[in-house]
């Protein structure tokens, strides 16, 4: 497993940042960079269920997963527990128990009213040179979300 970084500041408060990302309406455009259509089911309280899924002609993907800390405003951990293909959950084959329980974590910082955005995630190495392609496309457009806000 990778341990993957990505950084990023943004003229703007710890509090904005956090809203823009968290939003369900600025949710859906930033994480544009990952998959067309993407979007969340459930909520970011600590220890809810929430699954992160894309629209596809078969039906939903994506991952299920748990908010595994929330910080307000600080950092939250999202701990990955298996995937949703065509609108079905797999927490339990083998394939999933491989990888299930990696952590994304994003950890907000101020410095004078600028917030460093910073995000850990693990990978599989299969899936580091599409994330690290990924990421910072995402975290371009959430800096834009959250400065013209």
């Amino acid at each position: 497993m990778n341990k993957l970084k990505f950084s990023i500041t943004i003229n703007a408060s710890k509090a904005r940042v956090w809203d823009t990302m968290l939003n369900d309406a600025t949710y859906r455009i930033w994480t544009e960079a990952f998959a067309p259509g993407c979007y969340y089911v459930g909520d970011w309280s600590e220890g809810s269920k929430i699954l992160f899924l894309a629209s596809r002609e078969t039906g939903d993907s994506g991952m299920v997963s748990r908010i595994k800390e929330n910080r307000l405003h600080e950092y939250i951990s999202i701990e990955h527990l298996g995937m949703v293909e065509n609108g079905k959950e797999d927490t339990t084959s083998d394939a999933i128990k491989e990888w299930a329980g990696v952590l994304e974590n994003y950890t907000f910082k101020d410095v004078n009213g600028i917030t460093e955005l910073f995000v850990e995630m693990d990978s599989n190495e299969e899936y580091s040179d599409m994330f690290n392609d990924m990421w910072p496309k995402a975290l371009t457009k959430l800096k834009e979300l959250s400065e013209n806000k």
